[in-house]
């Protein structure tokens, strides 16, 4: 979709269809929405008045002008309370908009930003609503040869300013919006594909080529390079498959080398049987998902060097199946890691803290100001909070209020879980330093003690994406199944970092 931003004014736009928002509840209409109405010869106050449309969240509603001006139709997009205006309804409204225009075959439509006495730069609000638009619009459809759905694609989509000052600057956050909206696509895309076609080599080809073109340095380290790194717990993992397994490494430098680097780390099973002590067959299919970390770290790392932010950055991601086999680890195996600490497996199942316990290993070699790991990692993160949020633990509160505070603007919520010395307790092996389960109670957070165990002193999160990852139902501009998710949060959280961009 081609995105533009020009001067000019929505009511002399011609256009297929005008997006205009509305608050619930309130009966005045103000600057593009009264203007269009008076155009219209009052179509919208007359929906307003009749009750047919409230403005309560999401709400949706098609006019149709009936050619009396350049607008043919004005699509009405609910934004709920004003009181409870939040830059994450925006992104669905615009979505829903986004998908209704998208329904009725339309080719292309236009908006513009009219709020008034609200707390968001113009700038921070054509991001938002240019991430509604196309990432409400995405759908994953490589594999589908019949019963594709039949609407096409919308061309285009155009954002209206009145002066030219404000043009520049929304067209710069329209943008940066793209180029991240993109990397959530890919992410999904990456996530979505199922696991005979994204191997742990197909995933590093991925990688490859996300980096072409671009100011990022790839390197893959295959099974002989990681095995005389000492890397034993990846391997361990690894043993079951026939699949060899990669560490992906991207490194991004928009800084000078002596400036301060971040780590970011994700997990990369490309398909969790859960080994030897393997999973129940309900819902198997969808641990193709269980790379979702990797593939947003992947995404995030790509949308830094598209945006040229002036920051350094690597990117690590583990990749490897994890199956049962004549050659896979068993239960009651000890691992060496990398770092030089043994661990016994209690459970093959929890395999993603072993490759990233040597991954976040392999990041303190970069000396990096802060980590940021991204798992899908416990199931018990999403029976403590269900899917909707990400579960956050960690060694710095500072850091754990950066992440917080990117939180906020992309929607992606997080809730802190406790790392108290009780739960370390439950991770201390008996045979060997440590063991990979500390049991059912408090699992998501005896997974992140364990992982703290690897990340020494640096400051660190562990974000367990396990819940938000995949998701069951459709959600105004994130759809069933794959969401990308973290990967907004990681670009955000760097650009709060370095002070880029408006709030």
């Amino acid at each position: 979709m081609k995105i533009q931003v020009r001067k000019g004014s929505l009511a002399e736009q011609e256009t297929e269809a005008a997006v205009v928002t509305h608050f619930e509840g309130e009966t005045r209409l103000e600057g593009t929405a009264a203007l269009l109405d008076e155009r219209s010869g009052g179509l919208i106050g007359e929906l307003i008045r009749l009750g047919d449309f409230t403005g309560r969240l999401n709400q949706i509603a098609v006019i149709y002008t009936r050619g009396g001006f350049p607008v043919k139709r004005i699509v009405m997009a609910g934004l709920g309370k004003r009181a409870d205006f939040t830059l994450e309804r925006l992104r669905g409204a615009y979505a829903m908009a986004a998908q209704q225009i998208r329904s009725l075959n339309i080719g292309e439509f236009s908006s513009a930003l009219h709020f008034r006495g609200i707390d968001l730069s113009m700038e921070r609000m054509a991001e938002g609503v240019v991430e509604g638009v196309l990432l409400g619009l995405y759908r994953f459809l490589p594999f589908k040869t019949v019963d594709r759905e039949p609407n096409r694609e919308i061309a285009g989509f155009t954002l209206l300013e009145s002066d030219e000052a404000a043009c520049k600057a929304v067209r710069a956050a329209a943008m940066t919006a793209e180029i991240i909206a993109a990397a959530v696509s890919f992410a999904r895309d990456i996530v979505s594909t199922p696991a005979n076609e994204m191997t742990p080599a197909d995933l590093a080809n991925e990688a490859r080529e996300s980096a072409k073109g671009k100011n990022i340095r790839c390197t893959v380290l295959d099974a002989g390079q990681m095995k005389e790194l000492g890397m034993n717990a990846l391997l361990g993992v690894a043993r079951g498959s026939h699949t060899p397994p990669q560490l992906i490494i991207l490194e991004y430098r928009g800084e000078k080398k002596s400036s301060p680097v971040i780590a970011l780390v994700g997990k990369g099973i490309t398909f969790d049987s859960g080994g030897i002590s393997i999973k129940p067959s309900e819902k198997m299919d969808q641990m193709k998902t269980d790379m979702a970390g990797g593939a947003a770290v992947i995404a995030a790392v790509r949308a830094v060097a598209e945006l040229g932010l002036p920051l350094n950055v690597v990117g690590i991601v583990p990749a490897t199946e994890n199956l049962p086999g004549g050659n896979a680890y068993k239960p009651g195996d000890i691992l060496s890691s990398l770092s030089g600490r043994t661990i016994e497996v209690v459970t093959t199942d929890a395999e993603g803290r072993l490759i990233l316990a040597d991954a976040l290993t392999y990041a303190g070699r970069y000396k990096p100001a802060a980590i940021i790991d991204l798992a899908t990692l416990t199931g018990a993160c999403i029976v403590a909070l269900g899917d909707h949020v990400i579960g956050m633990m960690g060694t710095d509160d500072g850091l754990k209020q950066e992440i917080r505070e990117a939180a906020d603007l992309t929607g992606e919520r997080v809730w802190e879980l406790p790392l108290w010395e009780e739960y370390h307790e439950l991770i201390k092996g008996d045979a060997a330093d440590y063991k990979n389960s500390g049991g059912r109670a408090g699992g998501a957070i005896t997974a992140a003690a364990f992982l703290s165990k690897f990340t020494g002193d640096t400051p660190w999160v562990h974000l367990d994406i396990a819940g938000p990852a995949w998701l069951a139902k459709d959600k105004p501009y994130i759809p069933k199944g794959a969401s990308g998710v973290g990967v907004r949060l990681l670009v955000q959280f760097l650009r709060n970092r370095y002070r880029i961009g408006k709030k």
